[in-house]
């Protein structure tokens, strides 16, 4: 079960900014799509294929449990943010699903299947009560989030944030395409979007920034 801080900070973004999960019919395009997988209780060996996501989706919303999307790459902030999605916004029985973009054709498609399988394995271990599967897709990063976001009508979408440049007046002049991707994810993407990024070992919690709060401090 998430822990109380992080359902508390997300009961209270929910009540005082009225939002719920997407309700729209399924979406196309975005991208093409390399390969998924699921784990689950009773089938935790499926190979990778296509289907089967549209009836998951349906299911996971009549049953009332809900979807958490993480945007993960090869990096330690994406495998910071998916770990705290998976202790603090998904409970029990919710899907987790981890969505790797390949932005360009034949980039990192030999390795995708098997991060995406690695980070997948370890969500399972951790927390084997939460339903996971994982996506690769290919196409253009922010158009693949929004489209997957709504055609696998997830609840809470949520990706990694990158440090500020230690030169203040650098980064208030010129945003990353990380940090761009971030804000544009935040904005657009039609459900609860939350950009973590973990404090160094003196501080410690997170920050976490939605549409309404910026670096708000999740000591947890």
């Amino acid at each position: 079960m998430a822990s109380g801080s992080g359902e508390h900070f997300l009961r209270q973004l929910s009540s005082s900014n009225g939002l719920q999960a997407a309700q729209d019919g399924y979406g196309g395009g975005g991208g093409r799509r390399r390969g998924s997988r699921r784990w689950s209780k009773k089938r935790a060996g499926r190979g990778y294929g296509g289907g089967g996501k549209g009836e998951a989706a349906a299911s996971a919303a009549a049953a009332g449990r809900k979807r958490v999307m993480v945007v993960v790459d090869d990096s330690s902030g994406a495998k910071h943010a998916m770990m705290w999605a998976l202790t603090h916004v998904a409970n029990r029985g919710d899907f987790l699903t981890l969505l790797h973009i390949l932005p360009h054709y034949g980039a990192g498609a030999e390795e995708a299947p098997s991060l995406a399988n690695s980070l997948g394995t370890l969500c399972k271990a951790c927390r084997p009560e939460v339903e996971v599967e994982a996506l690769v897709i290919q196409g253009p990063k922010l158009g693949t989030i929004l489209s997957q976001v709504k055609k696998l009508e997830a609840s809470v979408l949520v990706l990694s944030q990158t440090k500020p440049s230690t030169f203040c007046w650098l980064s208030c002049l010129t945003r990353s395409s990380g940090e761009e991707l971030v804000e544009q994810c935040i904005n657009q993407a039609e459900c609860l979007t939350l950009a973590v990024r973990k404090q160094s070992k003196g501080v410690g919690g997170y920050l976490v920034s939605t549409r309404w709060q910026k670096n708000f401090w999740l000591l947890a």
